[in-house]
């Protein structure tokens, strides 16, 4: 009888020590955050200065909501192309339109996109 009662009692604590162990493994601490890493557009770079921009009619806007999106020399088949300016909607409200814009540097005229920015 005495050896039953004994392994009665070690059975319950085999039972209750499972039991923390599964409790405590739901306290493992999360794995890190990932890093994404955002592929950049390609740098465009021209040999020489784009021309001067168009002067742009720019039409009534479509809604309150929308904003002017100039246009802008874009290099492209070893010549530029005027790229016409349209109506777009921000994405969110209290986001702005930061133009294209060409900059001189290492080999030429570098292009910087242009984007959506909250002011």
């Amino acid at each position: 009888m005495v050896f039953k009662t004994d392994r009665n009692r070690l059975g319950g604590m085999g039972v209750a020590a499972a039991l923390a162990a599964a409790l405590l493994a739901g306290c493992a601490a999360p794995p890190p955050p990932r890093h994404v890493v955002v592929q950049e557009e390609a740098v465009v770079v021209a040999p020489s200065a784009p021309p001067a921009p168009y002067v742009e009619t720019i039409t009534v806007a479509p809604s309150p909501a929308h904003v002017w999106v100039g246009g802008f020399w874009e290099w492209s088949g070893g010549r530029y192309a005027w790229r016409p300016g349209h109506w777009a909607t921000p994405p969110k409200p209290g986001w702005v339109w930061v133009p294209h814009r060409w900059e001189p540097g290492p080999g030429g005229w570098h292009m910087r996109p242009g984007h959506w920015a909250y002011r």
